[in-house]
């Protein structure tokens, strides 16, 4: 009896074993093939690793594999579709993305370069906050929204004759920015002209941001409808960097924000500096993120990450206020000009409802 009980149940396990092998192929086209292979060779997928918590967290190329396995390609591409909001407002990045940027280690290490000389710490950057806060304007075409100005107005390019006037330099970088920003967004620009790195005629760039702030101040004054401070400069690095990239067939400067957080780094301790107070720090930290993410969505590799110093220079005097530094000395002229297409939509994307 028993040995009858023992022949049967090994007939049974055999029919199983042979009705899953003939379904197997059909389970591995529906993207069951991982689970098979965790269920049947344990140890080859790590514990864990087809959590949920593991889809978000594994390496990009893993993670589409691990997901397409388990939920299916087209799943997939619907859920980068997603548009992730807070509080009604889009904030331009993917689910995947923003779990990864709530990380304040990863945050840092892909978006900012932090100077030494002071920190950043995880608070001044609450992700889903200083992406959600609303920075848009109302274009305006008969009163200037935004103002462009140059603290350092005679930085120059590779094939710059700066002898030749301004329009050689940053300051003509500034007056293409605000003919796109005009012609294609419909935003009033007031471009200032003024040198504030010029003392009795010579070269004095010490100075240049106190002697900047005064004009400054009294066009804004001037101009209530200005809702938009860009302080625009060109960076300065090594004879051999060439900060390019190709954005549309055209070769163009990369461009890099820049924060300034009014501390010092004193042995680990952040030291407020006295007299260089900013009331925006909280909009600027906003304003260069928003339009950094918006870089990265639009024109990867254009943008570089967002530079922290620990001064204030010219960020201080409207809350949505840059300042954006424009290739550097490496650079052409032509890059820089034609850097001004993908600087102004990313600005507009930032700035503009509905603008992509």
């Amino acid at each position: 009896m028993a040995r009858n009980v023992k022949k049967r149940t090994l007939r049974l396990n055999f029919l199983g074993l042979v009705l899953f092998l003939l379904a197997l192929p059909f389970f591995l086209k529906m993207g069951g093939g991982r689970w098979a292979i965790a269920e049947t060779l344990p140890g080859q997928v790590s514990g864990g690793g087809l959590s949920l918590r593991a889809l978000w967290s594994a390496p990009k190329e893993e993670k589409e594999t691990i997901s397409a396995a388990v939920i299916g390609s087209d799943d997939v591409e619907f859920e980068k579709q997603q548009a992730i909001s807070a509080g009604g407002r889009p904030l331009g990045v993917t689910a995947e993305t923003l779990e990864k940027m709530k990380d304040f280690s990863y945050l840092k290490s892909h978006y900012y370069i932090v100077d030494s000389r002071t920190t950043l710490f995880a608070e001044d950057v609450n992700v889903e906050e200083v992406l959600g806060l609303d920075l848009t304007i109302k274009p305006e075409k008969k009163k200037p929204k935004i103002l462009i100005f140059h603290t350092h107005s005679h930085e120059g390019f590779a094939d710059s004759d700066m002898s030749k006037g301004l329009q050689e330099g940053i300051w003509g970088v500034g007056e293409r920015l605000k003919e796109i920003l005009e012609e294609k967004y419909g935003i009033a620009v007031l471009h200032d002209d003024g040198r504030y790195d010029v003392v009795n005629g010579k070269s004095q760039i010490t100075g240049a941001y106190e002697r900047m702030e005064p004009p400054i101040r009294r066009i804004l004054q001037e101009n209530p409808s200005i809702e938009v401070c860009i302080d625009m400069h060109r960076d300065g690095v090594g004879e051999d960097t060439r900060l390019v990239t190709e954005v549309n067939g055209k070769q163009c400067a990369q461009v890099m924000f820049f924060n300034g957080l009014c501390r010092l780094n004193k042995d680990g301790t952040a030291q407020p500096i006295e007299g260089l107070e900013n009331p925006y720090l909280l909009e600027n930290l906003a304003f260069s993120l928003q339009m950094k993410v918006a870089a990265e969505r639009m024109f990867p590799g254009f943008s570089r990450r967002i530079y922290v110093n620990a001064y204030r220079f010219s960020l201080h005097m409207l809350p949505r206020s840059t300042l954006i530094e424009v290739g550097a000395q490496t650079n052409t002229k032509e890059e820089a000009m034609n850097a001004m297409e993908p600087l102004a939509a990313v600005l507009a994307s930032a700035l503009l409802e509905n603008a992509e």
